[in-house]
């Protein structure tokens, strides 16, 4: 088996702001087109929070605090296989801006009940543990 064959650990961190949630259109890579929230890759030596906070700076250039455990889903979708660990984030500052444009088209605010489609296969998944208590989506 190479490292290409392995799966791959990624973050996600569902931002919310009252009864909306923090999502931007996907451009390129697994699941273009589809609206996603901030998340990514875990880097070596990081911790799964690290690596959650450091994606959200990087691609909304906000600062989060207090990151509790949403959901790990197993994804095997988009020709691609990842653990994925996704986060939830009450308490953050700053204003989302887009800071990675050849990825993301942009940022806005979407209420929990009025949500645009199609959404990122791990952005349902987690949606679906947020609203049940699901703490794992094999």
């Amino acid at each position: 088996m190479t490292m290409a064959e392995r799966p791959m650990v990624g973050v996600g961190v569902m931002l919310l702001r009252g009864s909306t949630t923090l999502l931007g259109k996907r451009l390129r890579a697994h699941g273009a087109g589809a609206y996603g929230w901030c998340g990514g890759h875990v880097e070596f030596g990081e911790s799964l929070e690290e690596a959650a906070a450091r994606e959200v700076m990087e691609e909304s250039g906000l600062k989060v605090h207090d990151l509790s455990l949403l959901c790990v889903s197993n994804v095997r979708e988009y020709g691609r296989h990842y653990i994925d660990v996704e986060f939830l984030a009450h308490d953050f500052e700053g204003t989302p801006s887009v800071r990675e444009p050849d990825r993301l088209e942009s940022w806005a605010w979407y209420p929990l009940d009025a949500l645009p489609s199609p959404l990122f296969l791990p952005v349902r998944l987690a949606l679906r543990s947020y609203r049940t208590g699901q703490v794992y989506n094999p």
